[in-house]
């Protein structure tokens, strides 16, 4: 069955206007400011408007701090200590404590985090969700979509279980994450959820590291073209940010061999789903 635009916003309790940016309805001088205004902010997340601007001019860029603010507004970016106003509340979901204060994460599978940001193709910006095992820095699973509609956030989880059941699962408090199918399997598989506070970006710290690195390595060393485009040369980045980049964290070894040091046996398995094509530990 097929639910409109308006339908989906009302069920999200989003604006329509918010629900996703599409290029057209800028200039292209903006796109390409909006672009510099996100790799500044991935740099330097707690930077405000003010701070933006007196850089985008040392970069070149003739612009007034309105202008400026008005464009983080329209890529969802705002300096909380640092936290991409993506993913929005629904006050009519059930908001969940978190858990992790002064854990010390010691295995895998001990704490998953999940998170959304933005990726742009071709003036056109769409949602990255991303599914990340917080000891090995293993990507259980990612997915792109062209709107916020929580569907693509629930069959990112659902191919991370492939994997195995983390103890607890971490989010913000988003209603992609507070969504009753999201939440539902969750319940379903016995994992204890755990939902950072409101702007405390650091209580989601390995996921927000992950995007760094995603948009460092990857986003902003080329131009996609169409979602097709960005969806392939991410599968090819996750394909090798998990199985061939050597992790300083990890004492120079990959996520995938941290991952599955003590799961040999779930390779074949994980192999035989073709979830990774090319699969090599």
């Amino acid at each position: 069955m097929q639910i409109s635009i308006k339908k989906q916003c009302e069920l999200l309790g989003l604006n329509r206007s918010s629900l996703y940016y599409r290029g057209k309805s800028e200039t292209e001088d903006n796109i390409k400011i909006m672009g510099v205004i996100d790799e500044i902010y991935t740099g330097f997340p707690y930077y405000g408007s003010p701070r933006i601007t007196a850089e985008l001019k040392r970069r070149g860029y003739p612009i007034n701090h309105k202008r400026v603010e008005r464009l983080m507004l329209v890529i969802g970016l705002v300096a909380i200590f640092p936290k991409r106003n993506l993913s929005k509340r629904n006050p009519n979901h059930q908001i969940y404590p978190y858990l992790l204060k002064g854990l010390v994460i010691v295995r895998i599978n001990q704490v998953w985090g999940i998170d959304i940001t933005y990726v742009r193709a071709n003036g056109i910006w769409f949602y990255l969700v991303a599914v990340i095992d917080w000891y090995s820095r293993f990507v259980l699973a990612w997915k792109l979509s062209a709107t916020m509609i929580s569907d693509f956030c629930v069959l990112a989880l659902k191919e991370a279980l492939v994997y195995g059941k983390p103890e607890i699962h971490n989010s913000d408090q988003g209603s992609q994450f507070t969504d009753k199918d999201y939440v539902s399997v969750l319940k379903e598989s016995g994992i204890k959820i755990s939902m950072d506070g409101r702007g405390r970006c650091f209580d989601n710290i390995f996921t927000e590291r992950l995007w760094r690195t995603v948009k460092y390595e990857e986003v902003y060393l080329k131009e996609y073209q169409s979602f097709e485009d960005t969806e392939e040369n991410l599968k090819n980045y996750f394909q090798t940010y998990n199985y061939r980049r050597l992790h300083q964290s990890l004492n120079y070894q990959t996520p995938s061999e941290i991952y599955f040091a003590d799961k040999k046996s779930k390779v074949e398995t994980i192999k035989s789903l073709s979830i990774y094509p090319q699969f090599a530990v």
